[in-house]
């Protein structure tokens, strides 16, 4: 599968991400979005179905996470929003990914990109031993949920580009790492586990999820660019 960018739109509403994506009406390259859970809480469904409209892919990010019945009624809900990625937690356990690969795939059999979150960018090692109380080294608690997630016969995970080589390792080459946490240069941010696009890709990212470094610089059509050139190999 190619390498491909995702562009994180947290934006606060629909104006403000509709003010993004004019900047890129012209191009011919149009980028593959992220909605989160932000955005889509503000504006509702109706902002997917929009901006798919405008002839975007749509990584729908709302990181599923509870009783398997309830996952996968909400997936079937989802399923009809014609979004092209969407995620659970992997700590959801294997029945309830289970239950949300089920939910999202239609009666012909076809269903989008299904990926689930190992271990949040904004944690790291002491916070997930002294807070959630898990003792074994990150990269080995991410492996792990890798597996449970490609046993439930989802697509990949969310995971640390730091931990995408080990994703592979643990779960096959074709089983996709997408990788939040990417950064053109050092900086102080809430992510603590991060990347630059051209690190990320040779560690071994299948797609990397881009947001400020894009949607707030001075020319976000030029960042998104630089960004596709150093992980894809795109001008």
């Amino acid at each position: 599968m190619a390498k491909d960018v995702i562009v994180a739109c947290d934006f606060a509403g629909q104006s403000a991400v509709e003010e993004f994506l004019d900047l890129f009406e012209r191009q011919e390259t149009k980028p593959f979005v992220k909605i989160g859970m932000e955005l889509f809480y503000a504006s509702g469904p109706q902002i997917v179905r929009q901006i798919k409209d405008r002839g975007h892919r749509i990584f729908l990010d709302l990181k599923l996470h509870d009783i398997p019945n309830t996952v996968r009624r909400t997936m079937a809900v989802l399923s009809e929003l014609g979004v092209d990625m969407c995620n659970v937690h992997a700590a959801g356990t294997i029945e309830m990914m289970n239950a949300a690969r089920e939910g999202l795939t239609c009666a012909e059999g076809t269903r989008p990109i299904l990926i689930a979150v190992t271990q949040l960018t904004s944690t790291d090692e002491v916070r997930m031993r002294d807070e959630l109380l898990i003792n074994e080294p990150l990269e080995r608690v991410v492996a792990a949920y890798a597996a449970n997630a490609r046993e439930s016969g989802l697509d990949g995970v969310v995971c640390s580009p730091l931990e995408a080589a080990g994703v592979h390792e643990a779960c096959g080459a074709e089983f996709l790492a997408v990788t939040p946490g990417i950064r053109f240069a050092e900086g102080d941010d809430d992510q603590r586990r991060v990347m630059t696009p051209r690190a990320a890709r040779e560690a071994g990212s299948d797609y990397i999820v881009v947001g400020r470094p894009i949607t707030q610089a001075k020319d976000p059509v030029a960042a998104y660019k630089e960004c596709l050139s150093d992980f894809c190999g795109e001008n």
